[in-house]
């Protein structure tokens, strides 16, 4: 004679081990279908003289229906988020061949001309950038003078403090703000030119010449 199987926690305990390996699928139809058949075995096999309720019954197939609505709600979230970062992806590319100003201090000199940018966290009325050789000396102070919150690109014509031309090639360079004696939160950006774009793992990603990989979120100003 076949044992009863009366108890809920039984019944979980059965539906655990379906899903783990006695029963194959994990989707929420296959859980749903398992679920459904070990519901069945458990009904064709209670114990005559003391059957489940109604009330049983009802509060497992609300569970199961639970799960199945997440799991469906979890794969239309998926869907929209993959159909998002495409339609990120396409106004992205619209990027290439654009100059971006995203957090950075590299400075590339080419034909004796230079660009960068500054972020402030509040309006300054003194901003200076210092631009720093290979052996890491300061051979430009440039004064941009008063800035407003937000970001204020820079240019630099290649020349020294002593008026001579820089060579063309790699610099750094280091910003500084105040606002009277405050000292204001300025944070560099170097430039970039965007050459393709690519779908990573962490988003959209710009791929810039000058600055590498450059996640979408990071770009401050586009030129």
């Amino acid at each position: 004679m076949t044992n009863p199987v009366t108890s809920k926690d039984q019944l979980l305990a059965s539906l655990n081990a379906a899903s783990s390996g006695g029963v194959s699928g994990t989707s929420a139809a296959d859980l749903q279908n398992n679920f459904l058949t070990l519901l069945t075995t458990q009904l064709q096999n209670q114990d005559p003289l003391n059957p489940m309720d109604n009330s049983q019954v009802t509060s497992q197939l609300a569970q199961i229906s639970t799960v199945s609505g997440i799991d469906k709600l979890n794969t239309t979230i998926q869907q929209m988020t993959q159909s998002f970062l495409a339609s990120q992806q396409v106004q992205a590319s619209a990027l290439i061949g654009h100059g971006i100003l995203s957090p950075g201090t590299d400075l590339s000199l080419q034909n004796s001309g230079a660009a960068g940018g500054v972020q402030l966290d509040q309006a300054a009325d003194r901003v200076t950038v210092k631009i720093l050789g290979a052996n890491g000396q300061v051979i430009r102070t440039l004064n941009l003078g008063s800035a407003t919150q937000g970001v204020t690109d820079f240019t630099w014509d290649g020349l020294r403090d002593d008026g001579t031309q820089a060579p063309d090639g790699a610099y750094t360079f280091q910003v500084t703000a105040t606002q009277g004696s405050a000292q204001v939160n300025a944070q560099a950006l170097a430039l970039g030119l965007v050459q393709s774009v690519t779908l990573g793992s962490q988003g959209i990603l710009l791929n810039a010449a000058g600055l590498g990989s450059v996640n979408l979120s990071d770009v401050k100003q586009i030129l």
